[in-house]
């Protein structure tokens, strides 16, 4: 091999020149993933950031002005919507959570040739429009359904008066109802994530718990739910995310009282045209739910490491 065809290492051996180019395939891989990012992500970001400084109207025009006071404004016009929005998604994520954990287990552990079936029947929803589903609860949750009027001859509506989600014996149009719509429409996002972790569970590692005298209990919680920690933060952060920003459920499941932030600024944007407000609400939803990941991911990666 000629020096002009080798590269050498920091070792000093020469390097085979296929070896060379295969050090690249990995960066090439990663272009079309990075261009993607670039164009639909990082350029729209920058503009919808430059568009937030800027002042005038529609008829007018917008001009940027480095009005970096919209954001203070924004956040004292609008932190109630905020808040509930992400209040809304606290709640569907936790139920989420609690509905799709032992769902995920039965189907990684206990489901045998039934498993892709029953997956199947997990993700069949996003085969129907996201409109329709979110409509359809509006079917379940009237008042002339079954489920309103179970929920009033069991005093369920009265726990839920009591605990604010509602504010008649009505089940529609209201908090309840929009966490409901939320966590039906995110739920297989939950499920997917947590099959994954729980699929790779080996069984000997339960039984070696038993062995040593452990409980079911203790065993989930020394053995299973340490090793799925990673598909339940994966699965709760596909689900809260999202969720924060929907406007779809809040609009047609809850009322006046239940507007959430993602419906300020679908508002800002196409009915009363104020781009520079809706691009700073939207900023100021991005850093929010920005900071509340990084400091959940940090959390739970630390009681993963206990």
């Amino acid at each position: 091999m000629s020096e002009s065809t080798a590269r050498v290492n920091p070792l000093g051996t020469a390097i085979a020149p296929n070896a060379a180019r295969r050090n690249w395939v990995p960066y090439v891989l990663l272009l079309p993933g990075m261009l993607w990012l670039l164009v639909f992500f990082v350029l729209p970001m920058i503009t919808l950031g430059s568009q937030s400084l800027q002042e005038g109207n529609i008829d007018e025009g917008f001009v940027f002005t480095g009005n970096i006071g919209i954001y203070a404004d924004a956040f004292a016009r609008y932190w109630p919507h905020m808040v509930r929005s992400l209040i809304y998604a606290g709640l569907a994520t936790v139920i989420a959570l609690l509905l799709g954990y032992p769902l995920a287990y039965f189907i990684a552990q206990k489901a045998g040739r039934w498993k892709n079936v029953v997956l199947i029947l997990v993700i069949a929803p996003f085969f129907t429009s996201f409109l329709i589903r979110t409509l359809a609860w509006k079917t379940i949750l009237s008042d002339n359904w079954v489920v309103t009027q179970w929920a009033q001859q069991l005093g369920v509506t009265d726990v839920l008066q009591a605990v604010g989600l509602t504010s008649t014996d009505s089940l529609l149009f209201s908090p309840f109802a929009v966490v409901m719509g939320l966590t039906y429409n995110f739920l297989p996002f939950m499920i997917l994530p947590l099959y994954a972790s729980l699929e790779r569970l080996d069984p000997r590692l339960l039984e070696a718990a038993g062995d040593l005298y452990a409980t079911p209990w203790q065993a989930f919680r020394r053995v299973t739910w340490p090793l799925s920690l990673p598909g339940v933060v994966a699965g709760t952060l596909l689900t809260f995310i999202p969720a924060s920003g929907d406007f779809i459920n809040a609009r047609l499941l809850g009322n006046a009282q239940t507007t959430m932030i993602g419906s300020v600024i679908d508002s800002q944007f196409l009915r009363v045209l104020d781009y520079p407000l809706a691009a700073a609400l939207s900023f100021v939803l991005l850093v929010v739910i920005v900071t509340l990941v990084a400091l959940y991911v940090r959390r739970a990666g630390t009681e993963e490491l206990l």
